[in-house]
């Protein structure tokens, strides 16, 4: 029973915190859209998105310090993978992109290639 007693407290604890974390939603959402009615189109959209990003970013963040304070992997291997496995995304995103690239100082378009890409993905004019 102890022991369920603990680990209720323990999921209440979490749940708080990620319930007070979720709340920066809306300075999040108010950034990429302004001041929008929670009722107008694509705003729960945005919302979900940004409690996805803040909830998935404190699981990666608490999943990598266990499994390497258990020694599965080390930090530098796990440092090394993260380069590999951003590297690989990056290849991606341009290919479904195409005219749509990254440097170091930011994106690079090229509109002869990009107007094509807009199109098919459905940008805004």
């Amino acid at each position: 029973m102890k022991d369920e007693q603990s680990s209720a407290g323990i999921a209440a604890a979490c749940n708080k915190a990620m319930n007070k974390l979720c709340k920066w939603r809306s300075v999040f959402v108010g950034w990429m859209i302004g001041s929008k009615h929670q009722s107008e189109p694509g705003v729960q959209a945005y919302r979900d998105a940004v409690d996805f990003r803040l909830a998935a970013r404190v699981e990666l963040n608490a999943l990598s310090t266990l499994l390497i304070e258990k020694g599965v992997f080390t930090r530098e291997e796990f440092t090394a993978q993260v380069t590999i496995e951003a590297e690989l995304y990056d290849k991606t995103l341009e290919n479904l992109f195409p005219g749509y690239r990254t440097t170091d100082q930011g994106i690079t378009i090229d509109p002869k290639i990009a107007v094509e890409t807009n199109r098919r993905m459905g940008f805004p004019p």
